[in-house]
């Protein structure tokens, strides 16, 4: 997320933080390296200001290049708010973390839906009453939750206590595609053991259980979990890169990867026979698990959940699409 921040703040960040927190607005306290801009600016602006000089900042005690100025009303302006001010930080993520994961549920989760997903699954007798506005909600209402959840582990990341990197060259290209493998390995077999504890008794209805009222999800059901169950679940994401150095443009790359398998194994597809079933944890396999609730707790693979006791091998037999066709028929 430190990658993503960066690029955020050449883009647009700082100009808008310029404009938004304006340095001039503290002018008073520079000990005379600036001179204030108020008498030359429009009305409007200087109310913003006086408002703005109630905001908490850093010390100031200049400019960050060291010199003085002096600022008219037509100049860009520097922002009381640098680049690595917390405050700036956690406002900055939670918006781009918000947006972001906004842009993919509904932009990926449409086309699964329309492109992927068998629409004749909605006449399953197990399908809920509006559904798809069902699973729409409860993801919008999880979303702030998680985000505020996960947010100390992306300031983490900004504050560099991570083991990303940035020159492949550093650990070698040999270990940037082994650190690929490893991530989903290491990140599949916690997510099992997180899922499988999730669905103990003593802790499935309070966490896990809203996630299972989707008998048979569609794409939209991918995030609409209870806020802390999509918080734990993701906890060995971030984990990781605490744990094992990984190039940072990868990281990226794998966290977008996880969140678009993620809808894509919630579309009830039961298409079977493939050479890898019995070693990828797909669509069939987690369609599985949604109606039999303890089987098939893995995210990626199927190896966890056989050394687990936990596989089910999808068969036609298992098809939900059958309930459908007998319904058809009676």
């Amino acid at each position: 997320m430190d990658l993503v921040l960066n690029i955020c703040d050449d883009l647009f960040l700082d100009a808008l933080y310029s404009k938004v927190v304006p340095l001039t607005a503290f002018a008073h306290e520079i000990n005379g390296t600036l001179t204030s801009a108020a008498p030359v600016l429009l009305p409007a602006l200087q109310k913003w200001h006086s408002l703005v000089a109630y905001l908490p900042h850093p010390p100031l005690t200049g400019l960050s290049n060291g010199s003085s100025a002096t600022f008219s009303s037509s100049q860009p302006t520097l922002s009381a708010w640098p680049r690595d001010y917390i405050p700036r930080q956690l406002i900055s993520l939670s918006v781009i973390t918000l947006i972001g994961v906004h842009i993919v549920y509904f932009l990926f989760s449409t086309l699964s839906y329309y492109l992927i997903f068998n629409h004749d699954m909605m006449r399953h007798p197990r399908f809920l009453k509006n559904q798809v506005w069902l699973e729409i909600k409860t993801s919008l209402a999880a979303f702030p939750v998680m985000t505020l959840l996960t947010l100390p582990w992306f300031e983490a990341e900004v504050l560099g206590w991570s083991k990303l990197y940035d020159d492949p060259a550093e650990y070698g290209y040999l270990y940037l595609a082994f650190s690929a493998l490893l991530f989903l390995v290491f990140t599949d077999y916690a997510i099992y053991w997180i899922h499988r504890l999730e669905h103990h008794p003593s802790v499935y209805k309070y966490v896990h259980k809203p996630h299972h009222k989707w008998l048979v999800p569609t794409p939209f059901a991918s995030f609409a979990f209870h806020p802390v169950d999509g918080y734990l679940q993701s906890l060995p994401y971030h984990i990781f890169i605490f744990l094992f150095p990984l190039h940072r443009w990868l990281y990226l790359g794998l966290f977008v990867f996880v969140q678009l398998w993620t809808i894509l194994i919630h579309d009830s597809d039961m298409i079977t026979g493939h050479p890898l079933e019995k070693v990828i944890n797909g669509p069939a396999h987690h369609t599985l698990h949604h109606l039999y609730f303890t089987v098939n707790y893995g995210q990626y693979f199927t190896w966890a959940d056989r050394w687990g006791g936990s596989y089910r091998q999808p068969s036609k037999e298992l098809d939900p699409l059958l309930e459908v066709d007998k319904l058809k028929h009676d």
